[in-house]
């Protein structure tokens, strides 16, 4: 890799094409993490992941303890589900997600003395064989967002064909700052957990990537390479031109490698395996204690948010509970979203559980922006633009509405992202990335009927 900095930072290889540059919004991000009390119960479905759901190995009137397997399934792509709090099974049925799904559930009634599960203690890692067990027990998901279980990512490795680590610390979306806090107050874990990834799976580079809008997480970072890796000269810095949606997979790849990922390919097929920094530093910890993924941060802001926050939340939680925690709401509510605004899933309530994956909460009161109204397309182009993926939005869209199956396929629908870019641009107020994912249906409703 070439274009080191002065200091010893890489800088992109290649720029990524399309993106928007939206208003950062990053109100918390000199905001410390810190740890709500005891929820009185939580929620934990066992659908907190892509892939197959887990089963309930709890029964209703069980005493549990943190840590504590309640929830596995014999599935490959799948991740187990441990109890965030001590307390007593009250209740095993269906709930609920932010996504409007339905997921069966486990209720745990907290005792609030949050008694640790006996046996905890660090997994034995000799190999890469053993690391990926671990991380596989550990119930670790992509915490930026994503929810693809960590072990499935990482059991590609050893690889020879294999070659790039990219942690994605990135976060371009707006108001979110939790990966941002992880560099800051956890980068020892981060680069520690970095240097464990390379030494197991035998990866020949690693390279954190950050937006350039990011300076102290980016010299924190490079001080700790050369103190705690030893100064490696395969793991290295990367700072990338803050633009969304810079964090994607493929743009960041891209941006990283100059390779880039083939519609219907995944980043293994160019060399690549990539992790959000969180995950990274997860690992890490739980090789360190053996305490497997019950909790994690999650920023709670926006302009309803009486005070807002970054906070450490056992899984299950509700998001009332959390927002209770940050003040509770200072206006009424026009708009609650589980995530980020660009790419976040709007709720009709609070009633719901904190999954894994969960990196944010954002609740804004009515005015807070302006909202497009929605006129006929005017065939401007912007869409195109800036998508970051080459797809004509516009194009998909009148295919979705003649149903042409084949049309869809040949404008490479399967291959959009819904990073919003389009929806964001669109002077006429088009949900364009609704109508994405009803191209996307369409497809797939064709698919199943075969």
């Amino acid at each position: 890799m070439k274009g080191y900095s002065a200091n010893g930072v890489l800088k992109a290889v290649v720029k990524g094409r399309g993106g928007v540059s939206v208003s950062h919004s990053k109100n918390t991000e000199n905001c410390k993490i810190v740890r709500m009390p005891v929820p009185e119960k939580v929620v934990l479905p066992m659908q907190q992941h892509i892939g197959a759901p887990c089963e309930p190995v709890v029964k209703v009137g069980d005493e549990v303890k943190v840590g504590q397997l309640i929830g596995d399934t014999d599935k490959f792509v799948s991740a187990p589900i441990y109890a965030s709090v001590s307390g007593k099974v009250t209740a095993i049925g269906d709930v609920k997600l932010a996504n409007g799904s339905m997921s069966k559930a486990v209720t745990i009634e907290s005792d609030g003395e949050m008694t640790m599960c006996e046996g905890i203690e660090p997994p034995k890692v000799e190999n890469a064989a053993d690391l990926i067990k671990a991380v596989r027990a550990s119930g670790l998901v992509g915490l930026g967002g994503a929810g693809f279980p960590a072990h499935v990512k990482l059991g590609l490795m050893p690889n020879e064909n294999i070659d790039t680590l990219i942690i994605n610390a990135a976060e371009c979306e707006p108001y979110i700052t939790v990966d941002y806090r992880e560099c800051m107050e956890n980068s020892a874990n981060v680069i520690k957990g970095v240097a464990t990834l390379k030494k197991y799976l035998g990866f020949k580079r690693a390279v954190i990537a950050v937006e350039d809008n990011k300076p102290q997480a980016i010299e924190l970072l490079n001080k700790q390479i050369k103190e705690l890796a030893g100064g490696d000269p395969d793991i290295s810095i990367m700072a990338l031109v803050s633009k969304y949606p810079q964090g994607a997979e493929k743009v960041m790849i891209q941006s990283v490698t100059g390779r880039k990922v083939p519609p219907g390919k995944l980043p293994s097929d160019v060399g690549c395996v990539l992790m959000n920094v969180a995950s990274v530093a997860f690992i890490q910890r739980y090789l360190e204690t053996g305490k497997p993924l019950i909790s994690r941060s999650v920023t709670v802001d926006g302009s309803a948010i009486h005070t807002p926050k970054n906070v450490r939340v056992p899984i299950g939680t509700s998001l009332s509970d959390i927002i209770d925690f940050c003040g509770g709401f200072k206006a009424e509510p026009f708009k609650i979203i589980s995530g980020g605004p660009m790419m976040g899933a709007a709720v009709v309530g609070t009633d719901i559980p904190l999954l894994k994956q969960n990196n944010a909460i954002l609740a804004f009161a009515e005015g807070t922006f302006k909202v497009k109204p929605e006129r006929d397309c005017i065939r401007c182009g912007r869409c195109a633009q800036v998508c970051p993926m080459s797809l004509m939005p516009t194009l998909i869209v009148r295919h979705t509405k003649a149903k042409d199956v084949a049309k869809l396929n040949d404008a490479g629908t399967m291959v959009c992202m819904e990073c919003g870019s389009c929806s964001y641009v669109c002077p006429a107020g088009l949900p364009l990335v609704q109508h994405m994912r009803l191209a996307k249906s369409v497809i797939r409703e064709a698919g199943a009927k075969k």
